[in-house]
C-alpha cells in the first residue's frame, strides 16, 4: 500500500479533526507541511500534531514540500483563489464542504479540474459518521419496499466565531449542505424542485440565515423535507425515511426498522423488527473521503465523492438560497441549477 506525503492548507479548527483521523492511518499517509498566512495558527496546529513543514505562503510549500496530495481547510470564501495554483501544479484535493460559496464557483473548480487531469475529492463526511450511506444501502436492498419521502428535523444551539458569523451564509451552508448530501444521495435521484424558507434569529450573533426549512422533490417522486434550527435549545436530530412496506428512523447511532401491523391497526407504541448500529467516528469518516481520493490516483476510477459528484450537493444549495431570497420554488435541469 503506498504511501502518500499530504499537506494541509489552513490551520483553523477543522484540521484537528482530519490530523486526528489521519494519525490513526500513518501507513497511509505522512503529513508533511501545513500553511496559513497567520504564521502563529501555522505553527500551533505544526507543534500539536508534529508537522515539519510550516509555512505563510503557499507557493512555498508546493515548491519545497514533494506534496502528493493536498487538504484545503480554508474558509469557502476564498476557494476559487487557493485551489487554482493547486490544480495548476498538478496537487490532487481533498477539499472541506462545502465545496464553494455558490455553484457557480463550484462549477469553475471541477471544470478546471477536469481541464488539468487533477482529481478532486469533497469531505462529505456525514455519508458514513451520520449513516446517509448505509441508510442508501438499506433502501436500496428493498428493506422498506417503495421509497416515498424523507424527513429530518436537526435542532440545536450554535453559536459560531470568526469568519462564519460574517458571511451571508450561515445555517445551511454549516450543516445543512451535509442533509442536502445525504438525502439527495439516498433519494438514489437528480433533484427536481426545490422550495425554502430561511431567517436570522436574534438568538445567535451572525448575519446568516440561522433557521430554514426546506422543502425538495427527486425526479423519481421521492420527497425531502429538512429543519435547520441553530437557535434552538431544545436538541432534536431525528431522521425518518418512510417506503411503502416500512420505515426507517435514527435518532442516534442506532437505525430501526418499523413495519405496519399486519391487522393494519395503529400501533402507538411501535417496536423496531430490526436494527443496526453503523456509526463511523468523524474522525475515521473524514480520512475515509481521503483515502477515496487516494484509490482514485491509484486506480483511475472516479471517486464517490468526486468534485463532479459533488455539483449535485451545491446544487441545491445554492438553489435553496435562491428559493428563500425570492420566496419561490425553483426548479432543477439534470439536477443541477439552469
Amino acid at each position: 500500500m503506498k504511501k502518500y506525503k499530504i499537506g494541509f492548507v489552513g490551520a483553523g479548527a477543522v484540521t484537528r479533526l482530519h490530523l486526528r483521523g489521519y494519525a490513526n492511518h500513518q501507513d497511509r499517509v505522512e503529513v508533511v507541511a501545513i500553511c496559513d498566512p497567520s504564521e502563529a495558527a501555522a505553527q500551533e496546529r505544526a507543534n500539536e500534531f508534529g508537522i515539519a513543514g510550516r509555512y505563510t505562503d503557499l507557493a512555498e510549500m508546493l515548491a519545497h514540500s514533494g506534496l502528493d496530495a493536498a487538504v484545503v481547510c480554508t474558509p469557502s470564501t476564498i476557494r476559487g483563489s487557493i485551489m487554482r495554483p493547486l490544480l495548476e501544479a498538478g496537487i490532487p484535493v481533498f477539499l472541506e464542504k462545502p465545496f464553494a460559496d455558490t455553484f457557480a464557483e463550484a462549477q469553475q473548480i471541477a471544470e478546471l479540474a477536469q481541464q488539468l487531469n487533477v482529481p478532486v475529492c469533497i469531505n462529505q463526511n456525514f455519508r458514513k459518521h451520520h449513516q446517509f450511506d448505509f441508510i442508501r444501502d438499506l433502501v436500496k436492498s428493498g428493506a422498506i419496499g417503495k421509497l416515498e419521502s424523507i424527513q429530518f428535523d436537526s435542532l440545536f444551539y450554535r453559536q459560531d466565531a470568526g469568519w462564519r458569523v460574517h458571511t451571508e451564509r450561515h445555517a445551511l451552508s454549516v450543516m445543512a449542505i451535509h442533509w442536502f448530501d445525504g438525502m439527495r444521495r439516498i433519494a438514489g435521484a437528480k433533484a427536481a424542485s426545490i422550495y425554502c424558507s430561511a431567517y436570522s434569529s436574534e438568538a445567535v450573533d451572525c448575519l446568516g440565515e440561522t433557521d430554514a426549512t426546506v422543502l425538495m422533490t427527486f425526479e423519481n417522486g421521492v420527497r425531502a423535507h429538512f429543519t435547520q434550527s441553530f437557535s434552538s435549545p431544545f436538541h432534536k436530530n431525528d431522521l425518518v425515511v418512510l417506503g411503502s412496506e416500512g420505515v426507517l428512523s435514527t435518532t442516534s447511532n442506532t437505525i430501526g426498522l418499523y413495519r405496519r401491523e399486519p391487522s393494519g391497526e395503529p400501533n402507538w407504541n411501535p417496536q423496531p423488527v430490526q436494527t443496526w448500529e453503523h456509526a463511523l467516528p468523524i474522525e475515521e469518516a473524514i480520512f475515509d473521503g481521503l483515502n477515496q481520493l487516494l484509490v482514485w490516483l491509484e486506480t483511475g476510477v472516479e471517486a464517490e465523492n468526486s468534485a463532479f459528484d459533488n455539483l449535485h450537493t451545491v446544487s441545491l444549495l445554492d438553489g435553496a438560497y435562491e428559493s428563500a431570497k425570492n420566496n419561490q420554488v425553483v426548479a432543477f435541469q439534470e439536477g443541477l441549477l439552469g
